[in-house]
Parts: C-alpha cells; sequence; structure tokens
C-alpha cells in the first residue's frame, strides 16, 4: 500500500467546503480525506473556530452545523504540536499554516493564498491550489 497523504489546508479551503457542498473545496477536501491525514494544530483550529462562527455565515449554514462540522475536522484530524516555529510567509497570519506543514511532515499544502503559494515549493512541500490538487494523481 501506498504511503497516505498528509495534508495541511488553509482557512478558506476548509470553510469553503464547509460552506459550497458542490465545489473545488469539497471535493478536494473529501478527495484528501481517502488519500490521506488532514493536519490540523491548536492555532489553526483557534482560527477554523473564530472564523465558523462569524454572523456573515448564517444566510449559508447555521452557527450550530458549522460547529459540527469543525468538531468531526477535528475529529477526524491528525492533531499536530507546535515545536518549531516558521516565520517564512510576508503575511504572518498564514505562517501558522507553514509551521503546522513543517511540524507534521505534510506532503502537501492546499491554498489560494498568494501569499503562501509564492513560497510553492515549501521545504520541499508542494503548495497547490484547490485545483491543481483536484487534477493531481493521488
Amino acid at each position: 500500500m501506498a504511503n497516505r497523504g498528509r495534508f495541511v489546508f488553509d482557512t478558506n479551503v476548509i470553510v469553503s467546503a464547509l460552506l459550497m457542498k458542490k465545489s473545488v473545496a469539497r471535493d478536494v477536501l473529501d478527495k484528501a480525506r481517502m488519500a490521506g491525514d488532514i493536519l490540523l494544530s491548536l492555532e489553526v483550529i483557534e482560527e477554523l473556530h473564530d472564523v465558523l462562527r462569524r454572523p456573515a455565515f448564517d444566510r449559508y449554514v447555521d452557527e450550530e452545523d458549522r460547529l459540527k462540522f469543525l468538531s468531526l475536522l477535528v475529529k477526524e484530524a491528525t492533531l499536530v504540536e507546535i515545536a518549531e516555529n516558521v516565520k517564512e510567509c510576508r503575511d504572518p497570519k498564514d505562517d501558522k499554516f507553514l509551521e503546522l506543514a513543517a511540524n507534521g511532515n505534510a506532503t502537501l499544502i492546499v491554498s489560494g493564498d498568494k501569499d503562501l503559494q509564492v513560497l510553492n515549493p515549501f521545504r520541499n512541500i508542494p503548495i497547490l491550489s484547490p485545483r491543481e490538487f483536484l487534477d493531481t494523481d493521488l
């Protein structure tokens, strides 16, 4: 059996996967679940929690369902402890995804964020857009 992938997703991809069930982001998340492990850190979970509690998303999915989605994602994911801090992104708020990738021995980062994509590859870890990830043979 081939090695399972270890995937890092930025917040926007995860939130889009929740809010738009028929979307590239949802397809990407589903593909990653089948092909490997989704990595999360406490800092990423905290950001997801804060973002998913925003009232602006109420018109798409109610808050209770958003938080259930997060709870299920956390349960399924591999929690990574951050021992090495990373300060390499031009947007310091995105360093948490690089830290997660480095500390979690990620095989791939999925992000549409230009601040992360410009670093491709980060320490030999490819950074792909959601569409690019869908087009890979995993």
